[in-house]
């Protein structure tokens, strides 16, 4: 399990200027979050990944700034956008290669404009295979918003689909549902891939690590049950929290917990 933070936590920063960033600061694992169309091109995202080679540093996953629109594209009934944007999002998944990112976050469609979880799952799957020449999975997020925020929903998709889908647990997503995220984590077991983490209590559903009442660590034990090999980014809106020394400070605390976890376990499995 490792320890990582978004560069979406920054925006509207640029985002090689965020990663450069958290480079000098010691921060050596990250999910990007591509805010526009031109930071999917070639030249862009080798300049990325020559930051990432000079400083060591590793990404998991990334993130599209086309979400907003994949209810009208991916999920639609007209069937020319549907293949006009699996043609699109190769570019993301070509730049995630590149990065050498595992995953491909998606978030789906709107609760507000719902269609049958077959329907769904079929979209789902396409885009997957889209995906799987260039080596990247699709993950399924919970965002509140969208029909994929639901627990009920997820566990069709399981039904429906098995081995084949990913989610990635974002905490503050699922207390925006009314979820608790233990029960999300316990009910989706070993089909999470992959952490947005936050904490949260009654001042707010996105905050700093260590600022609210979500108990962290068990929440880190549970998830190095389900998946050992889980990356858990810290994601938080650039209100939440004053300048990079408190992402940096967040990162080490979470990377802290996440060693003693793995310690913890081997001595158990040695004893």
């Amino acid at each position: 399990m490792q320890a990582g933070v978004s560069t979406a936590c920054m925006y509207p920063e640029l985002t090689e200027e965020v990663l450069y960033n958290y480079a000098v600061n010691g921060i050596s694992h990250v999910e990007i979050f591509f805010n526009s169309d031109c930071e999917l091109h070639p030249a862009f995202v080798a300049n990325l990944k020559e930051i990432m080679n000079r400083y060591d540093m590793t990404c998991r996953s990334v993130h599209p700034f086309a979400c907003p629109i994949e209810p009208m594209m991916l999920f639609s009934r007209y069937e020319r956008r549907v293949a006009n944007m699996l043609e699109y999002y190769q570019k993301t998944f070509e730049a995630a290669q590149r990065l050498e990112a595992e995953f491909f976050v998606l978030h789906g469609n709107y609760q507000s404009i719902p269609v049958e979880p077959e329907l769904y799952c079929e979209r789902f799957v396409r885009l997957a295979e889209t995906a799987k020449p260039y080596h990247v999975t699709v993950a399924q997020e919970n965002v509140s918003r969208c029909q994929a925020g639901s627990l009920r929903f997820m566990r069709e998709m399981i039904k429906l689909l098995g081995n084949q889908v990913r989610f990635v647990l974002d905490i503050k997503q699922a207390v925006r549902a009314g979820e608790s995220p233990v029960n999300v984590l316990h009910m989706l077991g070993s089909h999470i891939a992959h952490v947005h983490i936050s904490d949260h209590s009654d001042k707010g559903d996105c905050l700093l690590l260590g600022t609210g009442d979500f108990r962290i660590r068990s929440f880190l034990e549970i998830l190095y049950n389900y998946n050992p090999d889980c990356s858990v980014m810290l994601e938080l809106y650039r209100e939440n929290f004053r300048n990079i020394s408190d992402l940096v400070s967040n990162y080490r605390m979470l990377d802290r917990m996440i060693s003693g976890i793995e310690k913890n376990a081997g001595k158990a499995a040695s004893s």
